[in-house]
């Protein structure tokens, strides 16, 4: 595949050329033209340029939920030459501290129900911060259920280097000549892993251009497409998938800021819906609801998505309802989304795909890296263009995520999984300690930090526990301090967990221990607790 070698910035600004009039967003029923996107883009970058100082390479963060701002910040930091550092609007002070420390950001832009959050880091960390009011964007009268905090009014902000959303765009600035190209730094998404510490994923345009361009053609992408955009745009699923893509094809976004199963099915009935990229839990959540036969689904050409295997059962109902087929994916934040994905016209159910565009995945033994042959179970390993460049300011970390197999340089995944014999690969197990939690990948050993900061916890480990409805939850087994044993309870901690951390990393269920299981080297065996917990689920109950 021959990829453009161009910044992002251009996809926008091709389409909005040749379709200035076109909805480009649309969110609860309000319009934004590709016209007026490109230009609300500019302005902010500009602003961005003249008043924040962002120079070319600099780090702007962006936090804040799907909306139309989401869109337009994005774009006017890559036409600042800067590079997005895109963060889950579920963090909390603590966890935004980290990533903006870490990446270096001091400027960015949030929305005002976020405030609260960022403003301890003002004047510290932050140097300036543009803040959006999500209302400003809602033009027309709706009939949809918009969520409270979507349809606030504007609020007064203030504080050294505050700047509101309307203010900065009305300064009128125009940003410097456009310069950034396929080799500059594009976005840094932020994934944990073992270590506990999220660390950044760094991408240039032509990374992140690869994917978006393979997703378009292997679908099928083109400018009357109109998608369903409702995967979190912070995540490189959603933010390739359902908003890169569409731009990059001038087709339309119709955004929600997040998941309601009436909301989502009256807008695809509504706008004749034709692609959607969800997650299991989304589509289980839509054909449950009891008045999913009233509503006009035949419009979906194309659905598809990753995180977790789809139910043979639920992607049945689903061809049943709407006549389409779930397309399976696989990918990580370190290849900027999809290495691999199901062929449309021959997937198989429960499995991640072929290797897209350029790319060679292969499987291996995960000590000896010798390739398996198809059958055999084993990590693996991909190279291609979609695979980051390391993370940032961790040569460590950046050291163990590389092999090299035959010159060339491959990522190793973590995940283990095996390929069949005409090339399709299937997810068996993980080699890396995660939890996947309705879609959020969830690392123990980044809870397991924060909960070791609540005064009562002397020991935590943390593993999943099965849940019929978000496939997995968040699970801690805690040794209390002596001092609080039996004075401490669930709740309490449960209630602090959701004071300092992400909502779907916190704990739903707390578990009181004496002691932990450790090695003879003193770690603590968090896999025979895991194997516990999925074997009493197994169980049948007295």
């Amino acid at each position: 595949m021959t990829l453009p070698r161009t910044s992002l910035w251009t996809n926008l600004e091709v389409s909005a050329r040749r379709f200035p009039d076109k909805p480009a967003i649309v969110f609860y029923d309000s319009v934004l033209t590709y016209r007026e996107l490109e230009r609300d883009a500019l302005r902010l970058a500009g602003f961005l340029q003249h008043e924040c100082g962002v120079r070319r390479g600099d780090r702007v963060a962006l936090y804040m939920c799907n909306c139309p701002q989401f869109v337009i910040a994005y774009y006017a930091v890559l036409r600042a030459d800067a590079m997005v550092v895109p963060v889950n609007p579920m963090n909390r002070t603590g966890e935004l501290a980290h990533i903006v420390e870490d990446s270096g950001a001091q400027v960015i832009v949030a929305a005002q129900e976020l405030f609260g959050q960022l403003e301890p880091l003002l004047g510290r960390r932050l140097r300036h911060a543009v803040i959006s009011c999500h209302a400003d964007y809602l033009t027309r009268p709706t009939d949809l259920a918009v969520p409270q905090y979507i349809a606030a009014p504007r609020q007064p902000v203030s504080g050294t280097g505050v700047t509101a959303w309307h203010e900065a765009l009305a300064r009128g600035y125009g940003p410097d000549a456009h310069r950034a190209g396929a080799d500059d730094l594009c976005v840094l998404p932020y994934t944990s892993g073992t270590t506990g510490a999220p660390k950044g994923c760094i991408h240039r345009h032509r990374n992140a251009m690869h994917t978006l361009v393979s997703l378009a053609l292997w679908h099928g992408v083109h400018q009357d497409d109109r998608s369903l955009s409702v995967l979190p745009f912070f995540h490189v699923t959603g933010m390739q998938n359902s908003m890169n893509v569409p731009i990059y094809a001038g087709g339309t976004a119709v955004i929600l800021a997040r998941w309601d199963r009436e909301v989502a099915a009256t807008l695809i009935q509504r706008y004749r819906i034709t692609r959607w990229t969800s997650v299991p839990t989304m589509v289980i959540d839509l054909i449950s609801s009891p008045n999913i036969g009233s509503y006009d689904l035949s419009s979906l050409r194309t659905m598809g998505g990753g995180g977790a295997a789809m139910p043979q059962a639920v992607a049945q109902r689903l061809r049943e309802l709407c006549g389409v087929t779930y397309i399976e994916g696989y990918g990580l934040s370190e290849t900027m989304a999809p290495t691999h994905i199901n062929p449309e016209d021959r997937p198989k159910s429960q499995c991640l795909g072929i290797p897209i565009f350029d790319t060679d995945s292969r499987i291996v033994d995960h000590e000896t890296l010798a390739e398996l042959p198809p059958g055999e179970a084993g990590e693996i390993v991909t190279h291609g263009p979609q695979v980051f460049e390391g993370y940032w300011n961790n040569p460590q970390e950046s050291g163990k995520a590389f092999v090299t197999i035959d010159g060339k340089r491959f990522l190793r995944t973590g995940d283990l999984g095996r390929m069949d014999e005409d090339g399709y690969f299937f997810f068996v197990d993980r080699l890396k300690r995660m939890i996947n939690a309705a879609g959020f990948k969830v690392w123990p050993a980044e809870v397991e930090a924060q909960l070791h900061a609540h005064p009562a916890v002397q020991e935590a480990v943390v593993v999943g526990t099965p849940d019929e409805r978000r496939g997995e939850s968040v699970k801690a087994i805690i040794v209390p301090k002596p001092e609080t044993r039996g004075r401490v309870s669930a709740e309490e901690i449960i209630e602090w967990a959701r004071q300092n951390m992400a909502a779907y990393k916190v704990p739903r269920v707390i578990e009181f221990a004496e002691s932990l299981p450790k090695s003879a080297t003193g770690k603590v065996m968090w896999r025979v607790l895991q194997e516990r917990e999925y074997r009493a689920a197994r169980e049948p109950q007295a």
